[in-house]
């Protein structure tokens, strides 16, 4: 898909009160005119884009300073922000001590994150490393409380927002993350539609997005439902589950089915895109979005 100026008009001028979904991209655009996530977050309102996740994936890069002029630049643009912690964090590593260095890096994560203005970070919490999953849980729910306990009581209001998982050694399933979204006070889950169809081999769907989403809804409300953060992109996948993402038109993942179920289900907040095109991908699946909106 080639992004002319045309295209961008178009799609600013179906966003309106009916566009329940933001989306945006997962890091700077790669078109974007300069290297900053303040260059960024222009670029992505200039697109006709709604969203941005900062990724933190290999290191936390802004401080308290710079943290606070990309909070500024967010909110006069009115793109909304997520960030997403580093990949390397395990909160069930055999040793204590690294255990403890995954919880103090996702809490420096968090605090960044906040001081953004991101609404959430996102994370994986880590792998199962051949436990039994009934007691990993404990394991990882104790180090987020306290990771929640901590931000908390620095007047930081961000939600943890652990993301499903498209490994099977990884822990995250979709009824995990659910669970650990019930027991923790400020958490709202990361549902990555790729993962779960790369973890599967399945949910690829209308009925299956759907079910997932009233899976979702069940145990956590209505509200999760019309505040959701969301991650989609192509994915290719093996028997062990993920292997790497992949643009929308490389892939056989089901996009439009999946925004015909938001749709139907009545769904609101954020989809992040996560294909290696970024950009070009984000485009696609807001215009599927407005266009079926549109002929409802």
């Amino acid at each position: 898909m080639k992004i002319t100026h045309r295209k961008i008009f178009l799609l600013v001028l179906y966003s309106g009160s009916m566009n329940k979904l933001l989306f945006g991209t997962a890091g700077i655009p790669l078109g974007t005119p300069g290297s900053s996530t303040i260059d960024g977050i222009r670029y992505v309102k200039q697109i006709g884009l709604d969203a941005l996740e900062i990724e933190f994936v290999r290191q936390v890069y802004l401080n308290p300073a710079t943290a606070a002029e990309v909070k500024l630049a967010a909110e006069e643009t009115g793109v909304r922000l997520s960030a997403h912690a580093p990949y390397y964090l395990n909160l069930n590593a055999v040793e204590p001590q690294k255990r403890r260095t995954s919880q103090a890096v996702l809490a420096r994560a968090g605090r960044i994150a906040s001081l953004a203005g991101a609404e959430n970070i996102v994370f994986h919490p880590g792998y199962y490393m051949n436990g039994n999953p009934e007691e990993v849980f404990p394991v990882i729910l104790g180090y987020l409380s306290e990771i929640e306990e901590g931000l908390s009581r620095e007047g930081l209001d961000i939600k943890l927002s652990p993301e499903t998982t498209g490994k099977l050694s990884q822990f995250g399933t979709l009824e995990e993350t659910i669970r650990l979204c019930r027991r923790l006070k400020n958490a709202r889950p990361c549902i990555d539609f790729a993962h779960l169809h790369a973890y599967s081999g399945k949910i690829n769907t209308y009925a299956e997005f759907g079910a997932v989403l009233d899976t979702v809804g069940a145990a956590l409300g209505k509200d999760s439902i019309e505040n959701l953060h969301l991650h989609v992109s192509g994915i290719h996948y093996g028997h062990r589950g993920e292997l790497k993402h992949l643009a929308l038109e490389d892939s056989d993942f089901n996009y439009t089915e999946l925004l015909r179920a938001l749709i139907d289900t009545g769904a609101g907040g954020t989809v992040i895109c996560e294909s290696p095109n970024m950009e070009v991908d984000t485009l696609i699946l807001k215009k599927t979005y407005l266009k079926l909106l549109s002929s409802e």
